[in-house]
């Protein structure tokens, strides 16, 4: 049976739909001996409970984070591996980011109003780390909002269509968010001894409209560790792009060392599966152990 790995996983802590105990299970269920969780500016999903549950799974658990930040073009994600997760200044750092979140909930949810959407801001600031995501998500889905949508969209929309055509910047609803660089969230992560590795590229060219040039000045600014080159991404109208032997190319240039993730929040039938299980993508065995080297050393 092929190794397989998945390092960029997401759980109800964030905005997955799995239980971290449930996303070992899953990776368990898939063959992926190797995983990390990288919720948003949280790292909730840990503690001694989980390492055991996998290590009894026999699932080999390593300790991520994905931190939202701003460059002056887009947002951009960075994620951390292998800090100290007793150290208190990094956590704390991560709180500061979190509490953000809330503020601009509030804010959104009051132009949101504005426009005609309910929505359920006491139940979405129970959320520890809520994201644009669990915003359109609770607006899209609530009957409520049925008339609304359907007069602005002629449907009902995706939740990323809603974040695209409302939340987003020059959108009706736009609040800008207070959030740290992509150099700042590296020094927070290096400050715990976390390596840091630039999140999905090709998900920034295709969103964003990033050239190859923006990559790298981000790349010269925030020094990282390693890029998340093994990543396959799916556009807004669901097509799918495998760019990942260019960005192990550009890794390669910059002399960064590579990773994997699936990115994964819930299974829509689109997007790769904890471990890539419903795609043709594997990794052999010996870049999977480089992988672990590079984040161990």
């Amino acid at each position: 049976m092929k190794k397989r790995i998945d390092l960029h996983i997401h759980t109800t802590v964030s905005d997955g739909m799995l239980t971290p105990k449930e996303v070992i299970d899953e990776a368990c269920k898939n063959g992926v001996s190797i995983i990390a969780i990288a919720d948003h500016d949280t790292i909730e999903a840990y503690n001694d409970e989980l390492f055991e549950y996998a290590k009894s799974k026999n699932v080999k658990l390593i300790n991520a984070v994905e931190i939202s930040t701003k460059t002056k073009k887009a947002g951009v994600h960075v994620l951390g591996y292998n800090f100290d997760l007793n150290d208190n200044k990094f956590k704390e750092k991560l709180s500061k980011i979190r509490n953000a979140r809330h503020d601009y909930l509030h804010n959104v949810a009051k132009k949101l109003e504005e426009l005609g959407y309910y929505i359920n801001v006491e139940e979405l600031d129970k959320i520890d780390a809520v994201t644009k995501a669990h915003i359109a998500l609770d607006v899209t889905n609530n009957p409520k909002n049925k008339e609304k949508l359907m007069e602005g969209f002629g449907h009902i929309p995706s939740k990323g269509e809603f974040i695209e055509t409302i939340m987003n910047e020059n959108c009706p609803a736009y609040v800008k968010k207070e959030s740290v660089t992509p150099k700042e969230a590296a020094e927070i992560i290096r400050s715990a001894k976390g390596k840091v590795v630039l999140a999905h590229p090709v998900a920034y060219v295709h969103e964003d409209n990033f050239t190859d040039e923006d990559i790298l000045e981000i790349v010269n600014d925030m020094k990282p560790d390693g890029l998340e080159a093994n990543y396959l991404y799916v556009d807004r109208n669901n097509n799918k792009f495998d760019e990942t032997k260019k960005w192990n190319e550009f890794a390669k240039q910059n002399n960064l060392f590579v990773t994997v993730g699936s990115d994964f929040h819930n299974k829509d039938g689109l997007r790769p599966e904890i471990g890539f299980v419903n795609t043709e993508f594997v990794l052999p065995e010996e870049v999977i152990d480089e992988i672990i080297e590079n984040l161990e050393k």
